[in-house]
């Protein structure tokens, strides 16, 4: 990518979050990350260049130095900062600004410092085999998948009920969403593949922004916050069908919707249960099954036939989960160590750099959150290393799973270099070449921790006022294709990439 030939024409408009948004090259597996501003600081910007810079700069140091560490560098891509010319950024603000959802349009995008992250595009890779079908990719965000034991916790249903679950409570009484999500975190983190399965169901059925499909780089299905359209899961079906045609003596055979659905699930299952560099490792001890229960989850603990397996240690889920952990306190126990060093700050402004409260994200800062000095647990040292697990905590509870999916080839190689031609009317649905990478991985700021301690208790006293006397009978069924008992799982071959 040659920054001084850029044209705006070569880019198009793929999504935005909070702070940031996004475009990938029509052309070659890429995409920019561009910052964004408050509209009223259109006309102003609030940072310098090299302020923009830094804050670029930290989220790779940030990803590549203490992340990558935490989950696994084979799932993390980190980018590189890039300057751009600004009369390209400008013109492409000025292409991409149609394409921008209404309610994201209180905010602008920065032509100002010309700084932005560079990555690859995820939704649309470049496995190594060459194939006619264009991949499909799947954007998980699993949020939190434990409950908190910490003492600290002062209300009990924080301790059976999941904050995912409260949380839908929260944002359809405040408008954000019309409708609730049914899904659960803790049975996608669960390992059971019952549970797991159970979950992405209900991914499907109200999406949000937890689960989005992209098609050949093209987003085929998601949701749309505050709208009332129901998705459409026959578009859908439609996409999907050709990839899973095959297989289960299925060929040139009518496919019903059940089957399609399984099929697809089935195979994010796997990808979510496979390891980094394979087909897992050793099951995880699971710290006590009472913290992978969530009472608000519809699943009946008595449907599970096998138990509840576990994650296998390597898999993306499990490196998740472990680095969620790291939040031992919960938030009502971590606010007052942050008052803590917030003081320390005020009468030792220079203690900032040392205590490395704005980065630099590198070694260093690593080995403060994985040496928290337990010994003297009055100490600012001691506060500050809590504080810094948290935010690592956050970023792995905000983080996003991409799992792309390419069909293999009829004919090709396998591992042993044995060739092998997939059979298609013997049982086994279709193979896929497939890759797992986890996104958005920027740190947490310092002082959003007051605004999450008072997000924290709105969630739980909307659930206490709202949800925790909703029964289950009083809930919507699920639509019918949906309705139908599982068949018995299937076997999906896997060539990890």
């Amino acid at each position: 990518m040659e920054v001084d030939k850029m044209d705006e024409n070569d880019w198009r408009y793929h999504g935005e979050g909070n702070k940031s948004l996004v475009v990938s090259h029509v052309q070659l597996s890429r995409v920019l990350r561009l910052l964004k501003y408050p509209a009223e600081d259109s006309e102003n910007p609030p940072q310098t260049v090299e302020q923009a810079f830094r804050q670029i700069q930290n989220i790779v140091d940030f990803s590549s130095n203490v992340m990558s560490s935490l989950l696994g560098e084979n799932f993390i891509h980190s980018g590189e900062v890039v300057k751009l010319p600004l009369e390209f950024v400008r013109q492409l603000s000025i292409k991409v600004q149609h394409q921008r959802p209404a309610w994201r349009c209180d905010k602008v995008m920065d032509i100002y410092s010309g700084c932005a992250l560079c990555l690859p595009n995820l939704t649309s890779p470049v496995l190594h085999q060459p194939t006619h079908t264009p991949p499909l990719c799947i954007e998980i965000k699993p949020k939190c998948g434990f409950l908190p034991s910490s003492k600290h916790v002062s209300k009990d249903i924080k301790t059976k009920v999941c904050r995912f679950c409260m949380h839908q409570h929260y944002k359809v009484a405040n408008g954000k969403w019309k409708r609730r999500s049914l899904y659960c975190p803790l049975d996608l983190f669960s390992g059971n593949r019952q549970r797991m399965h159970f979950a992405i169901r209900h991914l499907i059925e109200e999406p949000q922004n937890n689960f989005k499909i992209f098609k050949g780089g093209q987003c085929i299905y998601s949701s749309k916050e505050g709208s009332d359209d129901s998705m459409d899961l026959n578009s859908l079906l439609h996409h999907l069908r050709p990839y899973f045609q095959y297989g289960n003596n299925r060929i040139n055979s009518h496919m019903t919707n059940k089957a399609v659905l399984h099929d697809f699930i089935q195979v994010l299952v796997n990808a979510l249960l496979s390891g980094g560099g394979g087909d897992g490792g050793v099951v995880t001890d699971r710290r006590g099954e009472g913290r992978s229960f969530c009472e608000a989850s519809l699943f009946n603990k008595e449907r599970i036939r096998h138990g509840s397996q576990g994650l296998p240690s390597d898999s993306v889920l499990s490196r998740i989960l472990h680095t969620q952990m790291l939040d031992t306190l919960d938030i009502e126990g971590l606010h007052p160590l942050y008052r803590r060093v917030e003081q320390h700050l005020q009468e030792f402004p220079k203690e900032r750099a040392r205590l490395q409260i704005d980065g630099p994200y590198n070694e260093a800062f690593l080995e403060k959150l994985q040496k928290c000095p337990n010994e003297d647990e009055s100490s600012v040292e001691y506060a500050v290393a809590k504080v810094h697990q948290y935010r690592v905590s956050m970023t792995a509870k905000d983080c996003s799973i991409m799992v792309a999916l390419v069909p293999s080839c009829e004919e090709e190689e396998d591992d042993e270099g044995q060739r092998r031609l997939r059979d298609f009317l013997s049982s086994r649905p279709p193979a896929f070449s497939y890759s797992v990478s986890i996104l958005d991985l920027d740190p947490k700021p310092f002082d959003s921790i007051p605004r999450q301690l008072r997000l924290d208790q709105k969630i739980v006293s909307c659930y206490l006022r709202t949800g925790g006397s909703l029964q289950r009978g009083s809930l919507p069924p699920l639509p019918g294709i949906f309705s139908a008992a599982e068949r018995e799982e299937c076997t999906l071959l896997f060539h990890p990439v």
